[in-house]
């Protein structure tokens, strides 16, 4: 059971883990955890780019679960980190297919957050047979509004955190932020490139919880994972058409799903949550009252891990 302190399944190591090359550019890693005869569930980070953390592991209780997470190409202990040459939504969903024949599952649950959500809404929608439902979290849908809003809308509630972010490049290029950072970021001049995607990283990081958090310390991988990914995906709307994972519902709105959303999301609004929630009547939609966008926020985090509760194969979330 969760430990008294926390709503999360105490710490826990991998089975196995290792490393699976995809093409000739991208490694993967994978880690295995949990009860090898328990109900597969499938972990798909944010970002991205944001790759693992041990606590990701921790939304699943290890008795009852067999626990597939990775990272995704460019992320975390995946090589070459940071690279976004052949990494789109397309190529991921074939990796996903990849480990699924890999590790022998027929179907799992599949569990994801922030970008980590609009993959498994896309993994789901091309292989809905290998589905068994879904929980999802801080729902980002990848249209140009919520692009807009990640970059520019923010400012109306975080002046400062975009002033500093807008403060490096020249005003002459301030009408189009995106594409100043995705020059900066993806240049190939380190001098370039490391102070732009730090910067990305703060901006956002700075916003993921409701209340203020202390500073974490300098993390080169994710900031280079985050700026570089974030920012390539972004300038390419994530590889889909406009609104495609809203239009492409039905194909997956006869699985089960519980979507948690915090009500005062900075990066990833509630709108987008509540409008796939209406294109998917039998999923249920938990807003929680106090929490911004972040997984381990106590009141998210709880939700998770009673929806991982109350999954049962075949009769959804019970």
């Amino acid at each position: 059971m969760p430990d008294s302190l926390s709503p999360l399944f105490p710490a826990l190591s991998p089975n196995r883990h290792g490393m699976l090359a995809v093409d000739d550019i991208h490694t993967i890693y994978w880690e295995e955890c949990g009860n090898p005869d328990g109900i597969p569930v499938l972990f798909l980070h944010g970002g991205p780019g944001a790759g693992l953390s041990p606590q990701h592991r921790r939304f699943f209780d290890p008795q009852r679960y067999r626990v597939i997470l990775f990272d995704q190409r460019g992320a975390g202990k995946s090589t070459p980190l940071g690279e976004w040459r052949n990494n789109t939504t397309q190529l991921l969903i074939e990796d996903i297919e990849r480990l699924r024949a890999q590790f022998g599952i027929a179907q799992w649950l599949v569990f994801g957050g922030s970008w980590g959500s609009t993959l498994a809404l896309a993994y789901g929608q091309a292989h809905p047979d290998a589905c068994l439902g879904f929980v999802l979290r801080g729902i980002f849908l990848c249209t140009q509004a919520e692009i807009d809003w990640f970059i520019e809308g923010v400012r109306w509630f975080y002046p400062e955190l975009y002033a500093e972010f807008a403060a490096p490049i020249p005003p002459e290029e301030r009408g189009d932020l995106l594409a100043a950072y995705v020059q900066r970021i993806l240049s190939s001049d380190p001098n370039v490139y490391w102070p732009a995607a730090r910067a990305w990283s703060r901006f956002e990081g700075r916003r993921v919880y409701l209340m203020p958090q202390p500073e974490d310390a300098p993390n080169d991988a994710l900031d280079l994972g985050v700026g570089r990914l974030e920012s390539h995906y972004m300038a390419n709307l994530g590889f889909f058409e406009e609104d495609q994972l809203i239009r492409n519902m039905g194909r997956i709105a006869h699985l089960p799903a519980v979507i948690v959303q915090g009500r005062y999301d900075a990066i990833c609004p509630p709108l987008s949550a509540y409008r796939l929630q209406q294109a998917w009547p039998g999923a249920q939609l938990e807003m929680i009252p106090d929490a911004g966008h972040g997984a381990l926020e106590h009141g998210i985090a709880s939700a998770l891990v009673r929806a991982t509760e109350r999954f049962v194969p075949g009769r959804g979330f019970a």
